[in-house]
Formats: structure tokens, C-alpha cells, sequence
């Protein structure tokens, strides 16, 4: 007779029966204070604060928040309550803004909580916004151009050079050079990236061409024909071993009216061509080319019955 198999995997029910549920019971901090019944004691404190004295973060890096996946943590919170709390600052008397936990927020909104727990801290906008990009980096599902863009707001609005901020998300130094590279790409090949038609390894091998054009027409490539990163290479190889035409020389830049006049007044004496070349600091130089020693009379009896 086989033994009978016992493990985790037949569910708490399974193992506890009926008892199950009374572990099941909601989060719901009912022994912790209301925001301003009285002063936190410790800024790890909790305390329970009401919906609607909680705005949202203006630091927040995330642009979208997936619905579904809000729904879905509402649902769980319905159930069995808001198992972490958020973090808040106090910005006014009876107004709190987030620092991280905004999606766990509108969640329990939608979940129809009425108290939040949170977690107050004191700190002032630069801090509010480095804590809000860091936590949101390390914990949320940031797609790499949003990630790219808080290290990007990191070093420019804290102040941060590249390797204390690799130190801030715990990443290395050359990772988040890679993904600060994301951002010279054309803003279709990013937009791509970030719905998740390329993948973090076709951006890198996309970034080896530095034609933007090109850039685009591999992007557009590797969507159409869904190349993997491999395949990928192997068209930038080809792209990079054809023969490059050599470049165009610029067109000369326009000349002021006055030279156009001054040719037109002495191409009139002369029947061979003018030339004259001007750099864009007023340099430059005038050839004259005469068919005859008469053209060159002619030029100066003008020149003498002007006054010239």
C-alpha cells in the first residue's frame, strides 16, 4: 500500500481544516493611533491615517499603473488587509503625501479601506524624491526607460554622480551606465522598449549603430520579423560591413545681399566667371577672370568716372 504523501503543498486548509480561517483574518492595525490623535513616537511607528488626508507623490517616477494588477491587489486586500504599510510625510495639519507605496494606496482605495496604515517620516522635497525614485527602483516593476529616467532624475535633481547613485539602488557602476544609455536612443526605439516589443538586449545591440536612422530600421526589424538578440547581432554585422559613401560636402552658405549686388555690378565688365568665397566670420576672398585686356579698361573707366 503506498504511503499516504503530506507536504505544504495541499493548502492550509488542507492541513488545518475548518481552522484555516481564523488565520486568514484581515490586517487591519486596529491597535495602532489615528494620524494626529497624538505625536509618533518613533518614525518607524504606524500609524493609521485616513484615506483622504493622503495625496499622491509628486516625485512619483511611474507614469501608468496596470489596472489589472491593481484590481487584483485590491481583491487580496479586501481579504486579508493591507499587509504593508505605506510611507508618508506630513506636509501640512491634516495632509499627508506619499513617498512610497502608491500603488499599494490606490489599491486599498479601491478595496474601499477608509484608514491607511503608514509610516511618517520627516524629510524635506530632495529627500521625499531620492527616497521615492530609490524605493521605486529597487521594489516596483519599473519597465527600463522609466528605470533609466529615475537615474536620470537622481543625478540631476539630487546631485548625484554616477557612482554614489549605483551605491543608492545597489547596483553596479556599469549597469546603470548601460541603462542611462537607453535614453540616447530615438524616441520610437525607446517607446518600443518600454511597452516591451524589445528587450533590454536588443536596445544594447541597437545602440552599437550610431546612425539614428538605422537605429529605427533595426527597431522596426526586430519587431516586424521578431528577431531575437542573436539574430539581431548578426544583421548590425551586416549593416556595419557595407562599403559607406563618402559624405556629402555641405552646401556653401548663402551669401548676403550686399555681395550678390557687388557681383552683379561687375560680372556686367567681365564675361568670364567670379568667384568669391566667404567664411562665417566676414573672411574671405573675390577671383576675377578677364577674357581681354579691353574687359579690364572698360572695368576701370567705371571705376574713374565714379569717383572711385
Amino acid at each position: 500500500m503506498a504511503k499516504q504523501q503530506h507536504g505544504l503543498g495541499r493548502g492550509l486548509s488542507a492541513l488545518l481544516g475548518e481552522q484555516a480561517d481564523q488565520f486568514r483574518k484581515p490586517v487591519g492595525y486596529v491597535n495602532k493611533d489615528v494620524a494626529g490623535a497624538k505625536p509618533a513616537a518613533r518614525t518607524s511607528d504606524v500609524l493609521r491615517i485616513p484615506v483622504d488626508m493622503v495625496e499622491a507623490n509628486p516625485f512619483q517616477p511611474r507614469s501608468s499603473f496596470d489596472q489589472e494588477a491593481l484590481e487584483e491587489l485590491a481583491a487580496s486586500i479586501r481579504t486579508l488587509g493591507l499587509i504593508q504599510p505605506i510611507t508618508v510625510r506630513k506636509v501640512s495639519e491634516g495632509r499627508y503625501q506619499i513617498i512610497s507605496g502608491e500603488r499599494r494606496f490606490k489599491a486599498s482605495r479601491m478595496a474601499g479601506m477608509s484608514m491607511i496604515p503608514a509610516y511618517v517620516r520627516e524629510t524635506d522635497d530632495q529627500g521625499m524624491l531620492e527616497m521615492a525614485l530609490v524605493e521605486n527602483i529597487q521594489r516596483e516593476n519599473l519597465d527600463p526607460i522609466e528605470t533609466a529616467l529615475s537615474y536620470r532624475r537622481l543625478m540631476d535633481e539630487c546631485h548625484l554622480t554616477q557612482e554614489v547613485m549605483a551605491d543608492r539602488v545597489g547596483k553596479k557602476r556599469a549597469s546603470v551606465a548601460n541603462m542611462l544609455r537607453l535614453l540616447k536612443l530615438p524616441v520610437k526605439v525607446q517607446h518600443d522598449l518600454k511597452v516591451g516589443l524589445l528587450s533590454v538586449g536588443h536596445a544594447k545591440v541597437i545602440l552599437g549603430v550610431e546612425d539614428p536612422e538605422i537605429q529605427q530600421q533595426l527597431c522596426d526589424l526586430t519587431v516586424k520579423d521578431g528577431l531575437s538578440v542573436r539574430e539581431l547581432e548578426e544583421e548590425v554585422k551586416k549593416y556595419l560591413r557595407k562599403p559607406r559613401k563618402p559624405a556629402s560636402k555641405p552646401d556653401a552658405p548663402e551669401l548676403p545681399m550686399e555681395y550678390t549686388r557687388l557681383l552683379s555690378h561687375i560680372g556686367r565688365f567681365f564675361s568670364e566667371d567670379i568667384s568669391l568665397k566667404r567664411g562665417a566670420s566676414g573672411k574671405g576672398s573675390m577671383t576675377i577672370r578677364f577674357a581681354s585686356d579691353e574687359e579690364v579698361n572698360a572695368f576701370l573707366k567705371a571705376l574713374e568716372e565714379a569717383g572711385i
